[in-house]
């Protein structure tokens, strides 16, 4: 699909039943990407987002056609604001008395400041998956301290959509709905601006991101390789651009697989971001 063909002020299902709910602003230089998932009669939205963007996300869910009553579960990959900024909205807008928030434990003590109405549930105790009544699957695969202590990322086993959280997540002034990024990347010499696309460059997006977000090389490269087995048709983060085709994956795996001077190991080398 090509991004001339989108219109980011709807809603973009990217796969069946997921649906990119999320806020659009090329001058931003950071997106937040919440999804909801729907199967059926039954919804799963995937951080939702800021309390600034409630009104967007909502009104997105519901020109989806999706009922906000059948949204059965709120997932929160980790616990920032800009995931989970809005949940007392979503709780009222839902009215739900079934809705329950699933997080991690290490999530889940600070998901309960944003609002302690919803019950919320660690993904170990749920056995790392959520099923919907046709038996779809949501598996949950803990990445921890990518980038707090509790993170894991979301796989969709229908669509075979990855959910990857602040993983392949960037600082994108050249944002586009789907990512541009490509095996041809590599031979270039990374610059602010690319010079095939005449925008900022999104592989700089990438690096720098994952640099300046993530604490540690080790644990991104653990994150990185348990990615890595998995089939996954597309990858969804949490911010910046989908990864859709088959090159922009492998580049975005290959090129977060080369760093080594990530989060804390970049700063004591004397050489942060």
């Amino acid at each position: 699909m090509s991004d001339v063909l989108i219109d980011c002020d709807e809603p973009i299902e990217i796969a069946d039943g997921v649906h990119w709910v999320g806020f659009a602003d090329e001058r931003a230089g950071f997106h937040c990407n919440p999804y909801l998932i729907v199967d059926n009669d039954e919804a799963v939205l995937i951080d939702s987002g800021s309390r600034n963007d409630f009104s967007t996300v909502m009104l997105k869910i519901m020109r989806t056609g999706v009922n906000p009553k059948c949204i059965q579960r709120l997932v929160y990959q980790h616990y920032d604001p800009d995931l989970c900024g809005n949940i007392p909205h979503m709780e009222a807008m839902i009215e739900n008395d079934d809705l329950k928030i699933i997080s991690h434990v290490e999530n889940n003590i600070f998901i309960k400041y944003y609002s302690p109405k919803s019950q919320r549930l660690c993904i170990e105790d749920i056995g790392l998956h959520y099923e919907f009544s046709s038996g779809r699957r949501l598996e949950f695969i803990r990445t921890p301290y990518c980038h707090s202590a509790g993170s894991f990322i979301t796989y969709d086993t229908k669509t075979k959509t990855l959910f990857s959280s602040d993983i392949f997540g960037a600082f994108d002034s050249g944002w586009t709905f789907f990512s541009q990024v490509g095996t041809d990347c590599f031979e270039c010499e990374a610059k602010a601006i690319c010079h095939k696309t005449n925008s900022g460059c999104q592989m700089l997006g990438l690096v720098e991101f994952a640099k300046r977000i993530m604490p540690t090389t080790k644990s991104l490269r653990y994150a990185l390789n348990l990615i890595e087995d998995l089939e996954i048709s597309l990858i969804a983060p949490q911010h910046g651009s989908i990864f859709i085709s088959r090159d922009s994956k492998d580049a975005a795996l290959k090129l977060l697989k080369s760093l080594s001077d990530v989060g804390i190991d970049s700063f004591l080398e004397g050489c942060i971001v």
